[in-house]
């Protein structure tokens, strides 16, 4: 009974992680920029990942102590990444889908090295 349970479990893991990691693959494709692209990766992608090793821990044995050093290692970093892209997108000024010569270049707002007034 035990064993039919955990097959359950690890099968509706599957499902779940199989579903945010295609959502993030077509949030990465639908995306017009480098901003929302890193948003549905970042988030959607990690969870999609979560939820597959969440499956493997339970199918295999891989140890839970093992399984959840690496869903942790993976939530921290996944989202440290995602900033660090994004910061050097932004540094090496690639504009937001839209916002052409009315975005940071215009002079409205300083880049954040730079003291506002």
């Amino acid at each position: 009974m035990q064993t039919v349970l955990f097959e359950i479990l690890a099968a509706a893991a599957v499902i779940t992680g199989t579903f945010f990691s295609v959502v993030g693959v077509l949030g990465f494709i639908r995306m017009p920029d480098v901003y929302t692209r890193l948003h549905a990766t970042g988030k959607v992608g990690v969870f999609g990942v979560v939820f597959l090793l969440i499956a493997a821990v339970i199918e295999t044995p891989l140890g839970w102590g093992k399984g959840l050093f690496l869903i942790f290692f993976l939530l921290v970093t996944g989202a440290v990444t995602a900033h660090a892209i994004a910061s050097a997108a932004y540094h090496i000024n690639i504009p937001m889908e839209g916002k052409g010569d009315a975005g940071r270049d215009s002079g409205d707002t300083p880049p954040p090295w730079e003291p506002r007034a």
